[in-house]
């Protein structure tokens, strides 16, 4: 697991925490404890792509300090690995949000489960299983490419250049995010979208119009149709970039 990193948060590095570190050393992970405040958590998460939360059996954490973990786990697109009693996992599971946590495991954790569990994040996380897909649909080709290119590093991409070539690929795979071209010869980016809203497969997937007309009047009929967005086609690859990882902390 060449480049994981992960912190285990939790009230004190006991033995039973200490145990879980070493296993996780021990299969290639590189691993520091940090206590569960907010100065700690701050300074200690450094580039961890994966947290821990160890909930010792007499305390939890203070709101405080759980709110902030939750605030930079967004900001850094992390997971979560949850361990404590089942009625304190119960808790947390009311206050950190789903998508957040990756596993689960009442105490007494199986050091084996816990490794594999760890292993397996990390080996989905190398091979780009748990980044967001984006599905970009444009006739132009050239613009498809640039896209791509400025999007491969951070997420999942697929093309389609065509709208019926989109929702052909839609009924095989799935997309978190839709990048669709308004402009498009033969089926319109609007004609798309329509087909997309009245399939219950494919009703719930977020929409984001591209559009190279920046006038008042183009910019109001693409607003008209209640996409959850758009971009002009002259927004440049740190904006977009920037922009795209607001949407999918908003959207958590």
């Amino acid at each position: 697991m060449a480049g994981s990193s992960m912190i285990v948060v939790g009230e004190k590095e006991s033995f039973i925490v200490r145990v879980l570190i070493q296993k996780a050393e021990a299969a290639g992970c590189s691993t520091s404890f940090v206590h569960w405040s907010v100065n700690d958590i701050n300074n200690g998460i450094g580039d961890a792509a994966l947290v821990t939360l160890y909930l010792d059996e007499k305390d939890l954490p203070d709101e405080e300090a759980i709110h902030f973990l939750i605030d930079k786990m967004n900001e850094k697109s992390l997971q979560m690995v949850l361990i404590g009693e089942q009625r304190d996992i119960e808790t947390m599971e009311k206050i950190i949000p789903a998508q957040l946590i990756y596993q689960a495991f009442s105490r007494p954790v199986n050091n084996a489960d816990y490794v594999t569990a760890v292993t397996d994040y990390f080996q989905k996380m190398a091979t780009g299983e748990l980044r967001k897909c984006i599905l970009v649909v444009d006739d132009d080709p050239q613009y498809l490419t640039l896209v791509r290119e400025w999007l491969k590093e951070e997420y999942k991409v697929a093309m389609a250049n065509s709208g019926m070539q989109a929702i052909k690929w839609l009924g095989k795979n799935k997309a978190d995010l839709i990048l669709l071209d308004h402009e498009m010869p033969v089926t319109t980016g609007p004609q798309v979208l329509e087909m997309l809203r009245s399939d219950d497969e494919t009703k719930a997937i977020p929409v984001m119009f591209l559009t190279g007309k920046s006038d008042k009047e183009s910019v109001m009929s693409v607003v008209a149709l209640r996409p959850e967005g758009y971009f002009l086609k002259n927004i440049g690859r740190a904006e977009l970039l920037e922009k795209l990882k607001e949407f999918f902390i908003m959207h958590k």
